[in-house]
């Protein structure tokens, strides 16, 4: 196998396993593990919890999207990340990420349901929040995560 193209270096600071908290009333946390594959090339995440409590929302508890996984990898022609996601429900998307001086940004623009997450990290610490819009130019939070080591 190659060796690992340095901009993924960039993404060691995730490695290792995450407490996740939503801050989504009634919604406890779960974990998040990010481990390297085939020989440090893709960042593989999964994250699960335990089942969504009675006292979770109503749209959480219908479409729990745990357990998910994602998978990192890099356009080294552009030193740009794309990232695969498939969870519980059956939904697939593909986000475009960058990762630098501490932000974590990844976004999609699907036509009619568009989404952007944007994160500081630090080496024990994330503090995240993901927003939708149907448009590109009206934009609602959808909610916010906290990852804790």
């Amino acid at each position: 196998m190659a060796e690992r193209h340095p901009a993924l270096a960039r993404l060691d600071v995730l490695v290792g396993r995450w407490t996740v908290q939503p801050k989504v009333a009634g919604l406890g946390a779960g974990w998040t593990e990010f481990t390297w594959i085939e020989g440090g090339q893709y960042l593989r995440q999964f994250t699960d919890a335990e089942p969504v409590p009675d006292t979770a929302p109503q749209a959480w508890r219908e479409n729990n999207p745990l357990p998910a996984t994602q998978l990192i990898g890099l356009d080294d022609t552009a030193e740009a990340f794309s990232v695969l996601y498939g969870d519980a429900r059956g939904v697939h998307r593909v986000y475009q990420m960058t990762f630098a001086d501490g932000v974590w940004r990844m976004w999609r623009d699907a036509p009619g349901f568009q989404q952007r997450w944007v994160a500081t990290v630090g080496d024990d610490a994330i503090d995240g929040r993901w927003e939708k819009s149907a448009d590109g130019a009206d934009w609602a939070l959808d909610f916010e995560l906290t990852y804790r080591r």
